[in-house]
């Protein structure tokens, strides 16, 4: 790990220049709104912040394991079982390294991979030591912003990695594990904040807009006019007076004017007339767009939603949202931490969803049930899905009474009617 090492050890003195200019142009991008966008200005937008952390946990919160699957002695069909011997078992399972839990390396890699400029790269320890041979014995997540992929001629990836000195090191892509949503160009993935710059600026100039408008608002709004001159010190001291009048604790107060004064009352303006919060809810769903995330997910509530709607959209948050996720990482943690042959082996990585689902166990249960007792899938097949192990006596298919394909009408021998 010296390598590593090199890469983030701190200088004793000066500063780190490339720190400073990277967290000064992180990546600002102006947006027709006049906002620029970085990465901490969208973080403060609550319905980004809440979609990243809606995508995170569901990838963060559901076990992640090796498995292995094997000859089955009383079925066609494979069994699956956890490989907790394999060494890479524990590093995805529980502690990926020496200060992080599963959980949250998972959560702070789905962040990099959702909005980092890139996607997210870990360091892989690959460690020698006796009868296991070389295996990933930890995971470092390195900061996406000092790592820069570069496609060589012989379509293999060099990671240049710039560590805190300003040095840059040049690593294989043997020792980079690299976790990228949508790309165009194959190796580097998608710039969803440079994508979504227009959305997210007017969803922070909308915000930005709304909290001037209540903080320069006033109770009592009207026009306060006097026959005489004020001098500019006269206007000062009656608009501190007028604001004293009108503020909170005065509200509803009757308003007392002298001198030949006149208070002309007049309608408030209010966010509702300056359309702010048709506005926001607008720009929650074109943000949700950006990330392939329902806009119930974020709390953001739809009239037309009900009960058993509701429990359908979160069936769909999994599908369409959570699952793609689940794949493009247990296909990358197969390709990156497992080698051909361990892969060939029967070895692979999984992130279990079934506890998502304990939700809609039943939907799930009915979904099963039709498909075995309509003879469309083996029973087996169907623990299969809930990664169950097969049993004996399941390998056949269910035949309904009214199908047969004896022309006796009897059923197959061996085969429940």
């Amino acid at each position: 790990m010296g390598a590593l090492a090199r890469l983030v050890r701190e200088r004793k003195s000066g500063g780190d220049g490339y720190g400073v200019f990277a967290e000064l142009m992180q990546r600002a991008m102006s947006s027709k709104s006049g906002i620029a966008i970085t990465r901490e200005k969208a973080f403060r937008v609550s319905v980004l912040f809440a979609a990243g952390r809606v995508l995170a946990n569901g990838v963060a919160q559901v076990p992640f394991k090796v498995m292995r699957k094997t000859r089955s002695a009383v079925s066609r069909h494979p069994e699956r079982n956890d490989a907790d011997e394999h060494p890479l078992f524990d590093v995805l399972h529980r502690q990926p390294n020496g200060w992080q839990t599963s959980f949250e390396f998972r959560e702070q890699m789905m962040f990099h991979a959702m909005f980092a400029q890139r996607g997210a790269f870990a360091f892989k320890n690959v460690v020698d030591i006796g009868r296991d041979g070389p295996h990933v014995a930890e995971l470092i997540l390195l900061n996406p912003d000092r790592v820069e992929p570069v496609q060589n001629p012989d379509w293999s990836i060099t990671y240049k990695v710039r560590g805190r000195d300003g040095n840059v090191e040049p690593m294989p892509q043997s020792a980079i594990w690299h976790v990228r949503g949508p790309s165009w160009d194959g190796f580097s993935g998608l710039d969803v904040l440079n994508l979504a710059r227009e959305a997210l600026g007017l969803a922070i100039a909308t915000e930005e807009s709304h909290a001037k408008f209540h903080k320069n608002g006033v109770k009592a709004s009207g026009v306060y006019s006097v026959a005489e001159k004020l001098s500019p010190t006269q206007q000062k001291d009656l608009v501190r007076w007028l604001k004293e009048q009108a503020s909170e604790e005065n509200a509803g107060a009757p308003l007392v004017v002298d001198r030949g004064a006149q208070w002309t009352a007049q309608q408030p303006t209010t966010g509702v007339d300056a359309q702010h919060l048709e506005t926001r809810r607008n720009q929650i769903e074109e943000i949700c767009r950006f990330l392939g995330l329902m806009p119930i997910m974020v709390g953001h509530s739809d009239k037309t939603a009900t009960f058993a709607s509701a429990e359908a959209f979160f069936l769909a948050h999994l599908v369409h949202a959570l699952m793609p996720w689940y794949e493009r990482i247990q296909q990358s943690a197969d390709v990156h931490l497992l080698t051909k042959a361990e892969r060939r082996d029967g070895y692979y990585t999984k992130l279990v969803e079934a506890g998502l689902m304990r939700g809609d166990m039943k939907a799930t249960a009915e979904y099963l049930a039709r498909l075995t007792l309509g003879g469309i899938m083996e029973r087996n097949e169907a623990r299969a899905k809930l990664d169950l192990n097969p049993l004996e006596g399941l390998d056949e298919p269910l035949t309904p009474t009214n199908m047969t394909t004896d022309p006796t009408g009897a059923p197959a021998p061996g085969v429940q009617s």
